[in-house]
């Protein structure tokens, strides 16, 4: 589903955020609201976050006056509605409000036009049923500051088409978001473990078991944060955390009761006192019931189909920046000890809330939770693969390698899918290694790992499937050998290549040395490799590494339009000519005349030859079966 045109409704910090982000990546916004004056408003925060942008020398004046230009501002329901092809409504968190408004946007907007809403608290299905559109409406839960924090929660209601859905994931990623695949639930995904982690803190404190200082510094320790809850709470608004626990509560019931203690504190308007002495005694107590209840809630989420591990895991990341996710931490520790920690967490709730199975069948054996860095999506003939860890810009360590080797085998042996489209999430396509695991390997298990990483690309390249990069940003290292591995490179114009190995006292060890001289030729391939130089999409595509080189937004419908243009053509003879090229590139002209000869041979003797040829006769588009 194409979007162009974004309306946003409400001009205030959020919807003046959502307006700027999507102003800058090239969409044209209509900023709404009530009165001139707020409209006013939205666009005076918008020109000063522009103007410190341009102060700093991340963002040039005209760059700057670009995003002005594309950002049209009103009060006419009317006139913003009549084109929009999204819709994303930014308002209060009040259910009457937003009532209005979207009766009024499902009367004024095209049929065919997606609503959202940014709420971080009302349910997605609720405001569809407002609509005579559920299927076209979903959650798009911007994180706060809209146009820097690169977390976006997508929200399917319960009638939420798949199509609508993917379309708002591809619009997040061009949005320069990372998104989170998320279920309609109180709290969706992060909120959901986030707030309840603040209102745990509250409780502790409220039955005595330590003071402030004691229990910010065990929450700082156990997640391996740089502010505790109480100071978080203080800095971001008490009001916030206890209007959200009520949300939960009101919805999920008296395991969600906000503490009496956080209550007070909201009544009082005042902030929490953080004077104290830390109380060593108490830090391992306080760190194991703070880590139980927001592990128990992570598990909840899954276990109930909300969100999967990955997104829960990149929520806390990305959104919260903890230095790991519930999933990852529970894994380092063993998920035998972390249901221990859980079980003792639900005896401090009197059983209101009891650990789910998922993570009881796990604990059981002590098996690690399955978290996946490739993530893959079928759309008919074609198939994405998405490297999914933008947390760390996507690098290459043996659990991300296994991942895609997994994903590759599983498609390769899918007749359905006929063309592959491998990119990133988030900023880089794949920014190199992952250099801390590399650092603690021994002689044999460097060779064992270079090895491996070689099999997993050779599988790509030998795919009978054509397989187009989507490079998105830094292809690096492993990231750039990976792209090499690739039938067709196209690249963004913001994309970054390079094999800066040497610069680590090594060279690539992927595929770098051999594919990248037969791709540009010896002179560059070294002039590369030996200098560890990193060169723009424009710049490899002038040699040769890349394709075409397209802006960012048109990329995916760029790689998008060559895979369905290979899709639709006769799978067995395209697969026989990507093996006669590469094979023939290892050979002799002499010997690769004869490949071309044994692979002709083959294509003819299928029955797609015998239909392509009498659609042509007959003057129609052929129908290929890959038979």
């Amino acid at each position: 589903m194409a979007i162009e045109k974004i309306l946003i409704i409400g001009a205030g910090t959020m919807g003046a955020g959502i307006a700027q982000c999507a102003a800058q990546k090239g969409y044209q916004v209509t900023l709404m609201d009530t009165t001139d004056d707020y409209v006013q408003k939205g666009m005076d925060k918008i020109n000063k976050t522009l103007q410190k942008g341009i102060e700093k020398g991340k963002v040039s004046k005209e760059d700057a006056e670009k995003v002005r230009s594309l950002i049209t501002t009103t009060t006419d329901y009317t006139q913003a509605a009549s084109d929009a092809d999204l819709v994303i409504e930014a308002v209060f968190e009040e259910m009457a409000i937003k009532e209005e408004i979207f009766k009024n946007l499902d009367r004024l907007c095209k049929p065919d036009a997606i609503l959202t809403s940014n709420t971080s608290s009302l349910s997605i299905t609720e405001l569809a049923n407002l609509t005579n559109r559920p299927d076209k409406f979903a959650g798009l839960h911007f994180f706060n500051p809209a146009a820097i924090n690169k977390l976006i929660e997508v929200v399917a209601g319960k009638d939420t088409s798949d199509e609508v859905i993917n379309t708002l994931l591809d619009l997040s990623a061009r949005l320069g978001k990372i998104p989170l695949n998320v279920k309609d639930a109180p709290g969706f995904a992060v909120n959901r473990y986030f707030v309840p982690f603040l209102n745990e803190a509250c409780r502790i404190y409220e039955e005595g078991i330590a003071n402030i200082p004691t229990i910010d510094q065990a929450a700082m320790d156990g997640f391996k944060i740089g502010m505790g809850p109480f100071k978080l709470m203080n800095f971001t608004g008490v009001p916030i955390a206890y209007h959200a626990e009520t949300s939960l509560y009101n919805k999920l019931g008296d395991a969600y009761k906000p503490s009496g203690a956080l209550k007070k504190q909201f009544e009082a308007g005042s902030e929490w006192s953080l004077e104290g002495e830390v109380q060593q005694d108490k830090l391992e107590l306080v760190k194991r019931r703070m880590l139980g209840g927001t592990w128990g809630i992570a598990a909840e989420l899954v276990n109930d189909g909300v969100a999967s591990p990955e997104d829960v895991d990149r929520g806390a990341m990305i959104g919260l920046r903890w230095a790991a996710g519930p999933f990852a931490m529970m894994n380092q520790l063993g998920t035998k000890e972390a249901l221990q920690i859980l079980e003792e967490y639900s005896q401090t709730t009197n059983g209101l809330w009891k650990a789910p199975e998922n993570i009881k069948t796990l604990g059981s054996e002590n098996k690690p939770w399955s978290i996946k860095y490739v993530k893959t999506v079928k759309e008919n003939f074609l198939a994405y693969i998405y490297m999914n860890r933008p947390e760390a810009m996507n690098a290459l360590n043996s659990k991300v390698l296994k991942d895609l080797e997994e994903a590759i085998d599983e498609l390769n042996n899918d007749n359905e899918v006929r063309a592959l489209i491998l990119t990133g999430m988030g900023n880089a396509f794949v920014a190199g290694a992952d250099i801390k695991e590399m650092m603690g390997q021994t002689l044999d298990q460097s060779k064992d790992y270079t090895k491996f990483g070689q099999d997993v690309f050779s599988k790509i390249e030998n795919s009978g499937k054509p397989v187009i990069a989507a490079v998105n940003g830094f292809a690096l290292g492993g990231g750039c050998e990976l792209a090499l591995a690739c039938d067709i490179i196209i690249a963004s114009d913001k994309a970054k290549f390079g094999l800066p190995e040497v610069n680590l006292g090594i060279h690539p060890g992927f595929g770098g040395t051999q594919r990248l001289p037969r791709l540009v030729g010896k002179a560059r391939a070294k002039e590369m490799i030996f200098t560890g130089n990193i060169i723009s999409a424009e710049e490899a595509c002038k040699i040769g590494l890349a394709n075409k080189v397209v802006k960012p937004e048109d990329l995916i419908a760029r790689a998008k339009n060559i895979a369905k243009t290979i899709a639709a053509k006769g799978p067995i003879a395209v697969q026989q000519a990507k093996t006669a090229i590469n094979q023939g590139l290892e050979v002799s002209l002499k010997e690769g005349m004869d490949l071309e000869l044994d692979s002709i041979g083959v294509a003819f003797d299928t029955e797609d030859k015998v239909e392509g040829m009498e659609a042509f006769i007959q003057k129609r588009k052929p129908v290929f079966k890959g038979k």
